[in-house]
């Protein structure tokens, strides 16, 4: 098939955190811009796993690693399972996609990246040990310990937690986040402080859930400097892909968007 040219290029949100870690370190927290997917992945869809033309696929993850300055060779994702489970990426020319849900290296050129759609993509740096790292977690990966797996096995390449930066990208808000008492029972069982990211929704017996509160909150209680961008996926259908609103418009399937990072070379 000819796969036309895109209008526009890709345009990352940067954050202010990580921006000034530059060049050191690059990153980006992609949106749909600048993609040639249509209907549905209308953008910048780089899920392998939807069901969007694989050549489109591969064309947008291209023009990703091309904001790197990359062959999309040097692109390096997972097959995300919601687990806390962390792959370490030792050689820039093998790029393992395993079963995980989060990266780390301390390898220039290789970039590292998560793809989400409403879960929350954490970024993480130390730029003075030069290790880097991605993670997607949802409520799972949250709650089951991705972000700590994180942290530690970039200690294991050398970073130390008081120099490490980690940023939350675009996730759902608690605002179209509703969960049903289930949910939160299985969160108020493993801590009852986590009682303070729900409040009462409209509807008898549900809550709204505080993803990104709960992952700032853990990131920091692991001793990282955490914060995060504050954008929401779910109201903002211009410029990102969100499950829950394409599961509430009864559509078929969702694109996904991509976080990334990558350890220059110098």
């Amino acid at each position: 098939m000819t796969i036309p040219a895109a209008t526009s290029q890709p345009e990352p949100i940067v954050s202010a955190a990580l921006g000034a870690l530059q060049p050191r370190i690059r990153h980006g927290f992609f949106t749909r811009k600048g993609g040639v997917s249509e209907g549905i992945y209308r953008g910048l869809n780089v899920g392998l796993g939807s069901a969007d033309e694989r050549e489109r696929v591969e064309e947008n993850r291209a023009r990703v690693a091309a904001f790197f300055g990359q062959p999309v060779s040097r692109l390096a994702t997972q097959h995300q399972v919601h687990s806390p489970t962390v792959v370490t990426i030792t050689a820039a020319d093998d790029l393992p996609r395993n079963h995980a849900d989060a990266m780390v290296t301390a390898v220039p050129g290789v970039i590292v990246g998560v793809l989400t759609a409403d879960c929350g993509p954490i970024l993480f740096a130390d730029a003075k040990a030069g290790v880097i790292g991605a993670a997607h977690a949802g409520w799972k990966g949250a709650l089951d310990g991705v972000l700590e797996n994180t942290i530690a096995a970039m200690e294991a390449l050398g970073a130390k937690r008081e120099q490490i930066i980690a940023v939350l990208g675009p996730s759902i808000a608690q605002p179209h986040y509703e969960v049903g008492p289930e949910f939160v029972a299985r969160f108020i069982e493993r801590n009852a402080d986590y009682a303070r990211y729900f409040i009462p929704s409209e509807k008898p017996g549900h809550s709204m859930f505080d993803l990104p509160g709960l992952t700032v909150d853990r990131l920091k209680a692991a001793g990282v400097e955490a914060s995060s961008l504050g954008l929401s996926t779910y109201p903002d259908e211009e410029r990102f892909f969100s499950f829950r609103r394409t599961t509430h418009a009864g559509e078929p399937d969702y694109g996904r968007q991509i976080s990334a990072i990558e350890l220059e070379e110098m």
